[in-house]
């Protein structure tokens, strides 16, 4: 008995590798899904549900210029967890302005295996702190084929 359960643990953990260790072409997600980068959405939710995100992967911030009817927006690059938390942008480094998130979208290639938080830093951080437009993503290593 004890050996067949070896056996069977042992297959469950190749399994496992193998599927971690799968080597896979690099995505591009549009930030939001069909939301896009928008004020009121909790982006923190949706990459929670839509990792993990992995090395090359694209992220693609979609939103509209500024106009009568369309608040502005922005995305940094939030330089670690505190400041994300805090959603001061005091040294944030800007991504992506007002009016690079339309047509096809302000696209930024996941290429470091670290923490990165992004955040709209629009009205003093507004967006950030009450209209959840923040959210972080570790890449995970992929294998290259």
């Amino acid at each position: 008995m004890k050996m067949s359960f070896s056996y069977a643990a042992h297959g469950l953990v190749l399994l496992l590798t193998a599927t971690l260790l799968a080597v896979s072409q690099a995505d591009t997600i549009v930030v939001g899904g069909s939301e896009h980068w928008r004020f009121g959405f909790n982006y923190t939710d949706w990459a929670l549900q839509h990792g993990p995100f992995y090395q090359n992967d694209t992220l693609v911030f979609k939103y509209d210029p500024p106009s009568d009817a369309t608040p502005p927006h922005t995305v940094y690059l939030l330089p670690n967890l505190w400041s994300f938390m805090r959603c001061d942008f005091s040294r944030a480094q800007l991504l992506a302005n007002t009016t690079q998130g339309s047509g096809d979208g302000f696209e930024f290639v996941l290429s470091n295996w670290r923490p990165l938080y992004f955040a709209c830093g629009e009205d003093n951080g507004i967006n950030c702190k009450e209209g959840m437009m923040k959210f972080f993503v570790v890449p995970l290593r992929r294998l290259q084929g």
